[in-house]
């Protein structure tokens, strides 16, 4: 069995360092049809990677309508396996990559599995926002240009219903130049292929409202589901998939303020609900970063100098709310606050500041109560909660859920429940989300949550303020 991993990350195109790994060669054995059959991948690591791949497109953001449900296919991990054991980092063979999708990853060092390195691709949702898809440029790598999101769009795609993966140990491997031994190579493979330039790689909508009709009209944890046939999944799967849920989640909770630097432009920082905050420094005022426009601002606008020509910070730096906005035709110019603006007379995705607002609350206050979530977004103010919370009865201060929380859940403990405060209170960020179709209860920091299904209203997550 493998002992210890480390991973670096490849799209199909564009290569970006994360971590390092090695170990021995790892084959398990799959009992199939009463034969026990060599596979390039355990079978606890391959119900890791599926049933991660799921949750993860399940829970896309804004919701997808079409979301098709995945499941494992053993020609693509055949296909990935024959590409693997090539130890070529590259992707590959050319033939197969006209009918497929490809993310790659190579690692040594330290232990990680393959569905840790899943969670890193989806992550980079942060580079993406929806559907803005031009603005993370997958015409690599001959032709790179800002972030990279592809890992992310391939995941979930919408369309690509299929996949198949293989971990192979190179004994050595040139990764771009430089010799790595013992290299554990990770390659999975989708079908049908996504990341086609140009398009989104989902339609937004109502969970499930526009599956295809083959899918019959039956859902399942927002996905277009085809009923117990499609699954591949064992009942050991869903054991690797209920230890996963804490160790994996979507969000960073150490906070949601981004710190950033003054020149740092709207479009090339993280969009989208889970990052629209952002930390200042101090001394913006006569830096090089260019602001196009007034009150609304060009998306290749600097942040910071943006807010202080708005008049959201000042040259002390802060904490500032953007939000984007839909493309407009032109931006005008104004000198304000001590920064002069450009005009744009090009059409250009759009974006406002806001200055975050900062609210103490007692221990019964609810996101519900103080900012609702309504679509795309809500930004929600800095909340300061009161100490000893944790020992308020729970039918006064419910928590129900865990790590997402229902809106009518008591800000305060679930803020306990989560890890991010202590019981001596303090601030926290929440973000607000769309409403879930469960929640499941669960005993941490000494605080009992529950579980509900279908209940009304949204969701939200809660954050470490670091200050």
């Amino acid at each position: 069995l493998c002992s210890l991993f480390c991973w670096l990350a490849e799209s199909q195109c564009v290569f970006s360092p994360q971590h390092r790994v090695c170990c021995d060669d790892q084959n398990s054995t799959d009992n199939t049809a009463g034969s026990r059959t060599r596979r390039a991948i355990q079978w606890t690591d391959r119900g890791e990677i599926l049933q991660l791949h799921n949750k993860l497109r399940g829970q896309v953001y804004p919701t997808a309508s079409n979301m098709e449900y995945m499941v494992w296919d053993d020609e693509l991990e055949r296909s990935a396996t024959h590409w693997a054991e090539a130890c070529q980092w590259e992707h590959g063979p050319n033939d197969l990559l006209m009918s497929i999708g490809q993310n790659l990853a190579v690692h040594w060092g330290r232990y990680r599995s393959p569905a840790y390195h899943v969670q890193a691709w989806y992550d980079e949702v942060k580079d993406y926002t929806y559907p803005y898809q031009h603005e993370c440029n997958p015409w690599c790598p001959d032709r790179c240009s800002g972030p990279m999101c592809t890992h992310y769009t391939q995941l979930v795609w919408a369309t690509t219903s299929r996949v198949g993966c293989a971990v192979h140990v190179c004994p050595r491997m040139n990764v771009w130049g430089e010799i790595w031994e013992n290299a554990v190579y990770l390659v999975c493979n989708y079908s049908p292929k996504g990341n086609w330039i140009g398009e989104a790689p989902y339609q937004h909508g109502r969970p499930c409202s526009q599956c295809p009709p083959s899918y019959g009209g039956s859902c399942r944890d927002n996905l277009c589901f085809k009923g117990d046939s499609q699954r591949s999944e064992t009942e050991d799967m869903n054991e690797v998939e209920k230890a996963q849920i804490p160790m994996s989640p979507l969000i960073d909770l150490s906070s949601t303020a981004q710190n950033i630097k003054c020149e740092t432009k709207m479009r090339d920082k993280c969009k989208g609900a889970t990052c629209n905050r952002f930390s200042c420094p101090a001394n913006c005022q006569n830096k090089k970063g260019k602001v196009w426009g007034t009150l609304f601002y060009d998306v290749q606008s600097s942040i910071c100098r943006a807010a202080m020509h708005y008049g959201i910070i000042n040259n002390n730096g802060g904490l500032v709310d953007t939000t984007r906005k839909d493309k407009l035709p032109f931006f005008v110019k104004a000198t304000k606050n001590g920064i002069e603006s450009f005009s744009k007379y090009k059409a250009g995705n759009a974006f406002v500041v806001s200055k975050v607002e900062r609210q103490s609350v007692d221990c019964y206050a609810t996101v519900a109560e103080i900012c609702p979530f309504k679509k795309p977004y809500s930004n929600c103010p800095r909340v300061f909660c009161p100490a000893n919370c944790k020992n308020e009865p729970s039918y006064w201060a419910p928590v129900v859920g865990n790590s997402f929380y229902t809106d009518r859940s008591s800000i305060c403990r679930a803020a306990i429940h989560a890890g991010v405060t202590q019981a001596g209170g303090g601030y926290v960020d929440v973000l607000a989300l769309d409403k879930k179709k469960s929640y499941v209860g669960v005993l941490k920091n000494g605080i009992q949550s529950e579980s509900k299904s279908n209940p009304e209203g949204g969701s939200f997550r809660v954050f470490a303020v670091r200050e």
